[in-house]
């Protein structure tokens, strides 16, 4: 693990952020605070971070908001922590720009371990791990998107576009993989690298749907990642 990863813990619990602290320390990450998501957005403005750690019921901004915001200036990976578990508040996370959704209360182990796996995706794909530089720096093109894998950069009819790590990984997952389907799955345990689960389906739909946002001319008839009915999705 690499000591200089910076993880920004923002609660309005000083207890809780506290607590965080001094796991993720005990860990070797370098652990800063935010009391709001005001402040936690001043910080994102100045500094880099591998990871925000974000719960979401704050006063003033909540934690959607905030990373909303967060996702202007940054792509680093977002956990949220919510009291609140259910499907629909979990869709609300990976809408506003999330990566992970964690529910309060949660175990050491669960919280490391969740962590970990988003630092790891991170420093993969921003290249901070060693790779083999020829498959790295592979050029794809398809339907007007091109990916530079290597510097992890994505254009659309020419126009640099920012991906979050997951988009990403889905991309760069469909489109190497052109003509090959692929399920809900197989998508969610390749580029989440973790078993599946209920509710899952649901965390991987919000992320195509991003993706679409920003990659297809017309969302609502794909012409990059298509859907297969009762079967998953493909790149042409």
């Amino acid at each position: 693990m690499n000591e200089k990863s910076r993880i920004l813990v923002v609660d309005d619990n000083s207890e809780i952020r506290e607590v965080i602290n001094i796991l993720l320390s005990g860990e070797g990450y370098e652990v800063e605070e935010a009391g709001d998501g005001a402040e936690a957005l001043q910080k994102v403005q100045q500094e880099e971070y591998d990871l925000i750690i974000l719960d979401v019921m704050m006063p003033g901004l909540n934690g959607y908001q905030t990373c909303m915001e967060i996702r202007k200036n940054s792509n680093a990976p977002v956990l949220f922590l919510s009291a609140r578990s259910q499907v629909e508040d979990k869709t609300m996370g990976f809408s506003s720009g999330g990566d992970d959704y964690l529910p309060k209360p949660f175990s050491y182990n669960e919280l490391v371990g969740r962590v970990k796996a988003l630092m790891r995706r991170y420093q993969v794909y921003k290249g901070k791990e060693e790779t083999v530089g020829t498959e790295m720096d592979r050029t794809i093109e398809i339907s007007g998107v091109r990916i530079e894998k290597g510097q992890e950069r994505v254009f659309y009819e020419g126009e640099e576009i920012e991906l979050t790590d997951i988009e990403f990984s889905i991309l760069c997952l469909l489109a190497e993989n052109r003509g090959q389907i692929f399920s809900v799955q197989r998508i969610y345990e390749s580029v989440w690298q973790e078993n599946y689960y209920y509710g899952a389906s649901n965390t991987v739909m919000v992320h195509i749907r991003n993706l679409r946002n920003k990659i297809e001319k017309d969302p609502h008839n794909p012409e990059v990642i298509k859907n297969i009915w009762g079967k998953g999705y493909r790149c042409e």
